[in-house]
Formats: C-alpha cells, sequence, structure tokens
C-alpha cells in the first residue's frame, strides 16, 4: 500500500440517541430544509425523532425526492427553499436524498443557471451547510462530495 493523507471534514455521530443531538450541532438561527423520500421515515419513527430534535429551531419540510434524484424534482425544492428563506439543508433518508441535498445546497444560494452546478461547468461561490440523518448505508454520500442527478428531460444521469 501507498503512503497517503486523508482529511474528510465530515462529522459523524453514531448510536443510540444521534438523532436528538440534531437539536444542539444545527445552529440555533438556522433556517432548516428538512429533505427526505417517500415517506419510510414516518413508518420507521425516524421522522417523529428528527421533528422532536428541531422543536427550538425554524424548519419546514419537503418530501418526494425520488431515487437517482431528478434535476426537476430538485428545482422544485429550490424554488421552496428560496421563498422560505431556509439556509440549512437537513437531509433524512438514503444515498439519494443526500445526493439531492448537495445540489439544492449549491442551487439555492446560485444566481445562474443551476443545471450548470451538474458537471461542474460553473464556479460555486457559496452553498448552504447540510446535516444528515442516515437512514439507508449504501453509497457513502454522507461523506463525500460527489451526487449524481438525473434529469427527465434530456435522459442524462450526471455527476455533480
Amino acid at each position: 500500500m501507498q503512503n497517503f493523507s486523508f482529511h474528510n471534514p465530515c462529522r459523524i455521530e453514531f448510536g443510540h440517541g444521534s438523532i436528538a443531538k440534531i437539536s444542539t450541532l444545527i445552529p440555533p438561527q438556522a433556517r432548516v430544509l428538512l429533505l427526505y423520500g417517500g415517506g419510510s421515515i414516518h413508518r420507521n419513527g425516524v421522522y417523529d425523532q428528527v421533528c422532536s430534535a428541531l422543536k427550538s429551531h425554524h424548519w419546514q419540510a419537503f418530501s418526494g425526492i425520488e431515487a437517482n434524484p431528478e434535476y426537476e424534482t430538485l428545482m422544485q425544492a429550490v424554488r421552496f427553499g428560496r421563498e422560505q428563506q431556509l439556509d440549512y439543508i437537513l437531509a433524512v433518508g438514503g444515498g439519494s436524498v443526500i445526493d439531492g441535498a448537495k445540489f439544492i445546497a449549491a442551487a439555492i444560494p446560485h444566481t445562474g443557471d443551476c443545471w450548470l452546478i451538474v458537471g461542474n461547468r460553473t464556479p460555486l461561490l457559496s452553498a448552504l451547510p447540510i446535516g444528515v440523518v442516515l437512514t439507508l448505508p449504501a453509497t457513502g454520500s454522507e461523506s463525500n462530495f460527489a451526487a449524481v442527478i438525473s434529469r427527465r428531460e434530456t435522459n442524462d444521469k450526471t455527476l455533480v
């Protein structure tokens, strides 16, 4: 094996009671966009735990992030986040929700064509902070920079 250095500024809280720590990990003044997929977090109790942890925060939910998140859905979340002046993203789900959160975090403050974010075709000057409640470990999206976004209109599936 070759020598290497690895720096990954990702904080991971694991174990019983970790979701409750959200209340102290997200700044109290943050306006949170709670982002999730199809609703399994309602059935497994995670949604209620997250709501409890966010009780002292201003937050709004956006659901419906599909597997292989679609640009069209993500842009709905971007418009919602801008309208509500949300400035922190909390992704609750698996890799697709997290990938969507990465795009949304970059797109909300972006002033140009958001599709250019995909494929790194435009410089990003800022992005919103992201927190994650991981419900399905699989892709490693919670601790890497990459995201895959699909666009129905052009039939693209591209790395952000």
